[in-house]
């Protein structure tokens, strides 16, 4: 009966699943240590539309799976196993996506009114032909997280990338930024609003991307979340929309 209830006890103190989804911000949070945590997107779609081009990409299972390395640190691994990429009149590709994997560690206590967060991460060639590059690529991510009137809170996303040139001839640098504004509606309900944009300053041109973003997200328990959101493009180099819908789970 004891170790019945020191396992409930147990149970009870585990804080509620915190996660990189849904929407584009990163959480400063990290999976408890020696637990695992799947992040998954059941679905993702994309339309973009450029004079008379028009390009959908549809994914399935897209996946972060975690590891609790630390009370402040985790490792992550993320892969796309299916992507199918139509152009109307250019022909379609399909096949699995590049690898991605990265390393959060949190810098502040957990206390603090102001919460950051570095990422470094490395993008391992592993996709389908037309779906990616073939090239390693990488870059640092430093989340910023604060507190606004309770139970509001405000999350910052500057991100340098190191990209590969589009003629493959050498690298560039890539700087992505947001503006994250999450907070409860209802019982376990949580809505953010995010302002996106990204420059790649390729030699080839540098190329502009910003959208406005909503999602949703659903916690069933501590350990299991439901999320859906929708992405609006603001620029002509960005997506026109994309939707998606997915779901996380710490074990």
């Amino acid at each position: 009966m004891s170790l019945i209830l020191a396992a409930a006890v147990a149970a009870a103190a585990q804080p509620p699943i915190c996660t990189d989804r849904p929407a584009k911000a990163n959480a400063v949070c990290t999976v408890p240590a020696g637990k695992v945590q799947i992040e998954s997107g059941l679905a993702g779609w994309s339309l973009t539309k450029v004079g008379g081009a028009r390009t959908t990409v549809l994914t399935m299972a897209s996946t972060t799976a975690k590891l609790g390395l630390t009370s402040r640190s985790d490792i992550q691994v993320s892969w796309t196993p299916f992507t199918r990429l139509r152009v109307r009149g250019g022909g379609s590709a399909a096949g699995i996506g590049d690898v991605t994997v990265r390393y959060k560690r949190r810098l502040t206590v957990e206390e603090a009114s102001t919460q950051v967060a570095v990422i470094p991460f490395v993008k391992i060639p592993t996709a389908a032909r037309r779906l990616g590059n073939d090239r390693v690529e990488g870059g640092l991510a430093v989340p910023v997280s604060f507190a606004l009137p309770a139970p509001i809170t405000m999350t910052l996303g500057p991100e340098a990338d190191l990209l590969a040139d589009a003629d493959g001839s050498g690298r560039h640098l890539a700087l992505v930024n947001l503006m994250n504004v999450a907070g409860p509606i209802a019982p376990r309900l949580t809505l953010a609003g995010e302002f996106w944009s990204s420059f790649n300053f390729d030699p080839a041109g540098t190329v502009r991307q910003a959208s406005a973003d909503a999602a949703l997200a659903y916690v069933f328990s501590n350990n299991v979340q439901i999320d859906a959101g929708a992405n609006i493009g603001l620029t002509r180099d960005t997506a026109d929309v994309e939707l998606y819908a997915g779901f996380s789970i710490r074990l």
